[in-house]
């Protein structure tokens, strides 16, 4: 489902670059922590649906 996440720090900008149709979502003010714990969740399909998707403004590319 995830193909790769950044993030940036300064502007709390999260990055998903999804698997399947290599679309770009940008999350904006995003913490510090939430990013953490997607970066060491086990499935990171499952921390997305469950924490990021629905939560936080988003821009896709």
């Amino acid at each position: 489902m995830i193909r790769s996440i950044a993030y940036d720090a300064r502007t709390q900008t999260l990055t998903v670059v999804m698997a399947k149709d290599g679309r770009t979502y940008r999350y904006l003010r995003v913490p510090d922590k939430v990013y953490r714990d997607f970066a060491a969740a086990k499935s990171k399909g499952t921390f997305y649906l469950l924490y990021i998707k629905g939560r936080y403004e988003f821009r896709v590319e």
